[in-house]
């Protein structure tokens, strides 16, 4: 075929041409509530295929954790890495959480921000550096008594698209961002150069989604419901005793986790709740298509959506967070003061922008072993 055709232009969905395929044969994830449905179909989250075989990969121990590298391979895309992390020498059945990755714009990595690794890239350290306070969330979850499954969701880190041969739109956008690097004498890294290629990508992955009925955040919670299962299935993990945290992006695939999932009994959001409203019209531009998905809102704002789930919730606002009006963050809080009666909702304000501070997760930790019975069984009280 001639160079230059149509069927020759570089694939906009590479590594995930099956993907269309299979949100058709898997239209609709089937929720335990009429509440959890209306988000799921709002969302569009395909239904699963069965829960995916795991392989095990490599298992070591270092301070206190023991952390093993996990795959899966879903329906459609390339294989899921997770890493699993316990306290080392555990034998009895832990509490288990998911910890979910941030967007933090870089989909070069994903969980790999959230672990202590034997060889971690420059990018999950610096991903670490700049949203967690340095230190790697899932690992020291995991030294406090939980057995913590972190995986790349869908589009992050081994669960990214092929943007080696970007298409037309991305290619476009990415060159005059080639020139702005050489005009700045930048020379950038691989990591750096995919994350300003999947800035781009984004919207075509957006665009993609919206045509199959289905949406950015859909396609991440279709990936974190088949993690959520693995996790509960995993030996040593205390099905009854599941929770999960995120901060950012990784918040809101947090709370959108407990409505979905009613084995979610304790869930942290951190630096990820405001009202639409106070978005407009200043902030929408700084949020990604993790939390814009198309008539979301008719559903309801963004802290009601909450009431939709059983779970346990911590909310963590930080004042100086730039990428959400204290207005908003205080309003949302009233909202969720007034809908979660009996001590289901905490709200915490700490000072300072958006990152996940290791008081915050500090917090963190203590809500999810309260609120997951760690250490309050009458067989071990003394």
């Amino acid at each position: 075929m001639a160079a230059g055709t149509k069927d020759s232009r570089p694939s906009a969905i590479a590594g995930y041409e099956d993907w269309p395929a299979y949100v058709r044969d898997h239209p609709r994830y089937s929720a335990a509530t009429p509440a959890a449905q209306d988000l799921a179909d709002a969302l569009g989250v395909p239904g699963a295929s069965g829960r995916p075989d795991v392989t095990v990969h490599w298992e070591v121990t270092h301070d206190d954790v023991t952390t093993s590298q996990l795959s899966w391979q879903l329906g459609f895309g390339p294989r899921t890495t997770g890493w699993l992390a316990r306290p080392a020498g555990s034998t009895e059945a832990l509490p288990g959480v998911l910890a979910l990755h941030c967007h933090g714009g870089n989909k070069f990595g994903g969980a790999d921000r959230l672990m202590e690794l034997p060889d971690s890239h420059p990018s999950a350290a610096a991903a670490r550096a700049g949203h967690y306070d340095g230190r790697a969330l899932a690992s020291e979850t995991a030294r406090q008594g939980f057995a913590v499954l972190a995986h790349d969701s869908f589009a992050w880190g081994s669960r990214r698209f092929d943007l080696s041969t970007p298409p037309w739109r991305t290619a476009s956008a990415l060159e005059a961002r080639r020139a702005q690097w050489r005009e700045d004498g930048v020379v950038p890294s691989e990591s750096d150069h995919y994350n300003a290629a999947a800035g781009f990508h984004e919207d075509t992955v957006a665009k993609t989604a919206g045509l199959l009925g289905t949406s950015l955040a859909g396609m991440v919670a279709h990936d974190d419901l088949a993690a959520l299962d693995i996790l509960a299935h995993l030996p040593g993990v205390d099905a009854d005793r599941l929770g999960c945290v995120g901060f950012s992006g990784g918040g809101g695939r947090s709370l959108t986790l407990a409505v979905l999932s009613p084995r979610i009994r304790a869930s942290v959001v951190t630096c990820m709740m405001t009202t639409f409203e106070s978005l407009l019209p200043a902030y929408l531009d700084a949020h990604s298509w993790l939390l814009q998905t198309p008539g979301l809102w008719k559903l309801g704002d963004w802290p009601e959506l909450t009431g939709r789930s059983a779970a346990r919730f911590l909310v963590q606002y930080a004042l100086a967070d730039e990428l959400f009006p204290e207005s908003g963050m205080r309003q949302a809080h009233q909202i969720l003061e007034a809908l979660n009666a009996g001590g289901r909702y905490t709200g915490s304000f700490w000072p300072g922008g958006h990152v996940f501070t290791a008081a915050m997760q500090d917090e963190a930790i203590g809500f999810l072993a309260a609120s997951l019975a760690l250490a309050a069984s009458p067989a071990t009280a003394s």
